[in-house]
């Protein structure tokens, strides 16, 4: 893989976003683009398929990588921003992603000034902010920059005014980035944690998650428990299932629950305009897909009553900050104050990694944030295809024919011998030699799965911007290849 600066591109940090801008999107990627976008209603994945593909009698993995081939040179130009080591095929974005050189730029650049000026940090980076925003669907008072996704967990659930006996519902498979703030409210608050039952596989729609969440809430409230907040993953970092937003804010409506969103896979990979979505918290990470530097979140806070979401906006304080306005929160459609500078303002605060952060967004804002989630959801389906040609559609975690629940997130079972997958030592196995003999980065991670008395060790596989059709077949082969010699 060549870098940026290789390409001639490096002295000019815009140049290769607007080389971008030269390819055409093709019609049927436009269709394909619109159809799979968020709203698009309960349409299976393969009618839309059906609809984009290049020709009839294809098999939905081959219309898959007609798809992903036919726009190349477009995502190869984007492939060209970053400095991967060619030796490695690197499918961890789940875990961290990858700064393009020009963000390299930007950061080196601002180091060098902060430390020949000797810099304040002092600062709530409003202008950052308000450049940021725009991109995510909400004012520059909602968007925060933590420290990273489970920095905003903390400050969300934390921040709350808790009462002795709240119950929050959440899911059996949070990150300890939710479950750690959530314990701390409950030993130090006295909360109540409800958990949710998550199944696995394909056999999923979003009614599945729609009506769990709010059977348990009924549940809940019938044996006379106050319950005040629902918290969940989107997408779960154990399958990679897109928690559907939207429908869940709908079940958060009808109930006047407070609503607390672990996004930490959202910003990057998915286009959502987080205004209409109307959670309450969004704590999402800023050095995963969005591919800014370590220890960068962006927390999105609701500070105002928008259509999207009625409900008046729950009492809350900071709880790392060195700014604090006693003024009540707003029942109208104008902010009270800056909700989101007094969790950005802490001190002195590394401003070179926050203006690198804002550096990849305006890079993500020009390449089209909705190309970039079509583009990796598209990947996604392909892979996950492939794998059910391999190993039957059994083997996924992830769903693959609803195209709400699709995230660049594909969590499956490799192994010949299923019983396999209970064990954490093969699975570990595993994924170091698709590293040590394929080249291949991967991870897995454990979850609970209904029915089973053990957890299961998925192996689990990010799909990004500087991957391609071709990387997907190779990793197949040499995961099918690999687990026929663990059999």
């Amino acid at each position: 893989m060549k870098t940026i600066g290789e390409t001639g591109m490096k002295n000019d940090s815009m140049q290769g976003v607007e080389s971008l801008h030269m390819e055409k999107w093709s019609s049927k990627r436009r269709d394909f683009l619109r159809m799979l976008g968020y709203g698009a209603g309960a349409v299976a994945l393969a009618p839309v398929l059906t609809a984009c593909g290049d020709a009839s009698g294809q098999t939905t993995a081959e219309q898959l990588r007609a798809q992903l081939v036919q726009d190349e040179a477009f995502w190869t130009n984007v492939e060209k921003m970053f400095v991967l080591r060619s030796d490695k095929t690197y499918m961890n974005i789940g875990t961290a992603g990858s700064m393009p050189q020009a963000v390299l730029d930007m950061f080196a650049e601002e180091n060098l000034l902060k430390a020949q000026d000797s810099g304040s940090g002092y600062s709530n980076l409003a202008d950052l902010r308000t450049q940021v925003a725009a991109g995510f669907g909400v004012d520059s008072d909602e968007l925060a920059f933590s420290a990273n996704t489970s920095s905003g967990m903390c400050h969300a659930i934390l921040g709350i005014d808790w009462k002795p006996g709240d119950v929050i519902v959440t899911t059996n498979h949070e990150h300890g980035g939710g479950n750690t703030p959530l314990n701390i409210a409950r030993d130090r608050y006295g909360i109540e944690i409800a958990r949710v039952e998550m199944p696995v596989g394909n056999n999923q729609s979003v009614a599945t998650y729609q009506n769990l969440f709010d059977d348990r809430v009924r549940t809940l409230k019938a044996q006379g428990k106050n319950v005040r907040a629902m918290m969940w993953s989107a997408p779960t970092y154990t399958t990679g299932t897109m928690l559907p937003i939207a429908e869940l804010m709908e079940v958060v409506k009808t109930h006047g629950l407070i609503s607390i969103v672990d996004g930490a896979h959202l910003p990057g990979m998915m286009a959502y305009d987080y205004g209409a979505l109307g959670m309450d918290f969004m704590s999402g990470a800023g050095h995963k897909w969005q591919c800014g530097p370590g220890s960068t979140g962006i927390l999105i806070i609701r500070n105002k009553i928008r259509s999207s979401n009625p409900l008046p906006l729950p009492k809350w304080f900071p709880i790392h900050t060195s700014s604090y306005s006693t003024l009540e929160r707003t029942s109208s459609s104008t902010a009270a104050y800056d909700v989101a500078a007094s969790v950005t303002a802490c001190g002195s605060v590394h401003t070179p990694m926050f203006k690198s952060l804002a550096k990849a967004c305006e890079l993500w804002d020009s390449i089209g944030r909705k190309k970039i989630e079509t583009y990796d959801l598209t990947l996604a389906s392909y892979l996950k295809e492939r794998i059910v040609e391999r190993w039957g559609v059994d083997s996924l975690y992830a769903p693959k024919d609803d195209p709400k629940l699709l995230s660049a997130l594909t969590s499956f079972n490799p192994f010949r011998n299923k019983a396999d997958i209970t064990s954490n030592e093969k699975s570990t196995q595993f994924v170091s030699n698709m590293q040590n003999e394929a080249g291949f980065v991967i991870r897995n991670v454990g979850f609970a799965v209904p029915g089973s008395a053990s957890n299961h060790y998925g192996v689990r596989i990010s799909t990004h911007l500087w991957h391609d059709a071709e990387d997907i077949d190779r990793l197949v082969e040499a995961m099918w290849s690999l687990s026929g010699r663990m059999a």
